[in-house]
């Protein structure tokens, strides 16, 4: 019976060949500048070579994935401001498959309640035009958001006084969320909370 890949081992897989093909180790000769004379003089042939060279084995692990049914889910542990969650999210690197997006609607409605808990007394703003702005957002609103969204996941930077806790409430696939690749089919809303004072940091 040959060995098959679990989610772990392609995570590892694919920061391996990440970092082959960031050390020039891996490229597509393939790849040529746009054509564009304007765009040409900002753009290196070696770096879109190297990112080219990474996305195709990359959607080679993707059709792994959904021919062997190898789940994207990793789970993740957070404390925040004395409180615990444990809770599914799709790896970066990885897709989701039709049993994984189940996982995380499951999920949704305790990851949203436990953000409602560790942010109270915090300030909210949506996060606006890929994350340049933010705009100041009451919590009736972000329960809106909620409540059309499919998934949800948390993050969190800075300490203490410092703290900014992000709310992503999504639909659709959640590797297309991140960067709008697939809007409108799969998108995502990012909140933040800081406390009074703070303004978001990213």
């Amino acid at each position: 019976m040959s060995h098959r890949y679990s989610t772990e081992d392609l995570i590892q897989i694919l920061a391996n060949e990440r970092q082959a093909c960031m050390n020039g180790e891996r490229l597509n000769l393939a790849v040529s500048l746009s054509g564009s004379p304007f765009l040409d003089k900002f753009l290196r042939p070696e770096g879109l070579q190297k990112f080219a060279a990474y996305s195709d084995f990359r959607a080679s692990v993707h059709a792994y994935q959904r021919e062997h049914g190898v789940s994207g889910i990793v789970w993740q542990t957070q404390t925040l401001r004395d409180r615990q969650i444990h809770f599914p999210k799709v790896d970066d690197q990885l897709i989701a498959l039709p049993g994984d997006l189940d996982i995380l609607r499951a999920a949704t409605a305790q990851v949203f309640q436990f953000w409602q808990e560790v942010t109270h007394g915090m300030e909210l703003y949506l996060s606006l035009n890929a994350g340049k702005i933010h705009q100041p957002i009451i919590a009736v609103h972000v329960d809106r958001i909620w409540q059309r969204s499919e998934w949800a996941s948390l993050s969190h930077q800075g300490h203490r006084q410092t703290l900014e806790i992000i709310l992503q409430l999504g639909w659709g696939q959640p590797e297309e969320a991140a960067y709008r690749r697939g809007f409108p089919e799969s998108g995502s809303e990012y909140v933040h909370a800081v406390f009074p004072g703070n303004q978001p940091i990213g």
